[in-house]
Order: C-alpha cells, then structure tokens, then sequence
C-alpha cells in the first residue's frame, strides 16, 4: 500500500472510529462518490459492516442509496419488524445478517455529494435526539476531512491559510465570493471550488469564472433569499 492509500487508510479508520465511540452503534462504513457518482468503500470496522455494504451495493437498493439520493438521513431502528417496500430484496437479505437497526448518514458539502456513512447496530432501537445532532456533526467533520485529505495538496497540508490561496486573481476572487455564501474560512472555499471543479471534470479557474459571473453560488439550501 503506498503512503497515500495508507494515509487515507488511516483517516476512514479513524472517522468510523469517531462514529462507533460517540454513539451507540456497533460498527460503521464509509463510502465515498467519485465525479461520476460511481461509489467505493473506504473503510468498514467490521465484518457486519463490509456486509451490509456490500448487499446494497451489489443489490442496487437499500438505505445508503435514499440516503444519497434525499441528501438526508435514513433511520431504521427496527429493521426486522419494518416491511420495506424501498428495498424489498435488501429487506429480505437483512434477515441473514445480525443487523437490528440500521443509520446511514449523507456525507455532503454545501451542493456537494460527497458520499454516505453507514451505522448499524446488533439491538433494536433509535438514537435520541442528542446523539442525532452528534451524528451529523459527526458526518459534516468526516465530508470535510474527506474533502481535505483527497483534495488539499500535500505541500498545502497545515500550511497557514493565507497560502492556501492561488495566487491568479478570479481564482481569490471567486474565493473570497464563496467565503461570503458560505461562512467559514478562505481555506474552506477554495477547498469547495476545487471539489466542484474535481466532481464535474472542470479546472477550478473555469468553476471560479461561474461564480464570478454569479452562474454558480454556493449558498446553502434553505438559507438562501
């Protein structure tokens, strides 16, 4: 495995880790989309966890794909007493596995899918309130880290923020646009102009002339006047 693949490796380990520490659930997967929205799995915990990823990826249905699908969360706290006419196939593999209630969270930045985490635990039950606000925090923490890690040269890694912008013009001028939409800090919308430029297959000085002529805004759903 080279240093990179070991690198990110580590970071998946460490984001389901994150999830299996902080609430009750028993393990914990991690997928992510390229620009073309073909899926791969970055890490599971456990064999319960590759399992259950692996059925809905195989089956084509389940609770990771409406999870992708909505950009909103799937909870499933009884999943051997529900009838699932979603994902009927999926349902039906449920009963050979140990799983008893299934979370799968979107992984998502501002307009961006960037992938899905998938919780399940061996007991029935729901999350409460409080620990539904850690989960997604949680899964904002980990489509950041995922952006950082895939997108953020090494060279920039840990570098002050100031550095972090190129220096031609639209580029920091598109930048400081976004910086204005979304909150946050420079880092963070260059970080987002070059995750649109990788997801659709444009250089990020033909995504930073979009914002600049306003055919692109990074504005959250729902926030916007």
């Amino acid at each position: 495995m080279s240093g990179e693949d070991s690198g990110l490796d580590e970071l998946c380990s460490t984001l389901c880790a994150s999830f299996i520490e902080a609430l009750p659930v028993a393990g914990a997967a991690l997928s992510a989309f390229s620009g073309s929205q073909q899926e791969t799995t970055l890490h599971a915990s456990d064999a319960l966890a590759t399992r259950l990823d692996e059925l809905q990826f195989d089956l084509g249905e389940g609770p990771r794909w409406e999870a992708a699908r909505t950009r909103l969360p799937v909870l499933l706290p009884y999943v051997r007493s529900m009838t699932h006419e979603k994902w009927p196939v999926f349902g039906k593999a449920l009963a050979g596995t140990d799983a008893q209630a299934l979370f799968v969270f979107p992984l998502v930045v501002g307009a961006l899918d960037i992938g899905v985490v998938e919780l399940h635990r061996t007991v029935p039950g729901g999350l409460s309130d409080p620990e539904l606000v850690t989960a997604r925090a949680l899964a904002d923490a980990a489509a950041w880290s995922l952006l950082r890690r895939v997108l953020v040269p090494e060279s920039e890694q840990g570098a002050p923020q100031v550095d972090l912008a190129p220096s031609r013009r639209e580029i920091h001028q598109a930048t400081g646009m976004v910086l204005a939409q979304t909150g946050g800090t420079a880092a963070d919308a260059l970080l987002l102009l070059r995750a649109h430029a990788f997801a659709n297959s444009r250089t990020v000085r033909e995504v930073a002339a979009d914002v600049l002529e306003r055919r692109l805004d990074f504005t959250p759903p729902g926030t916007r006047s």
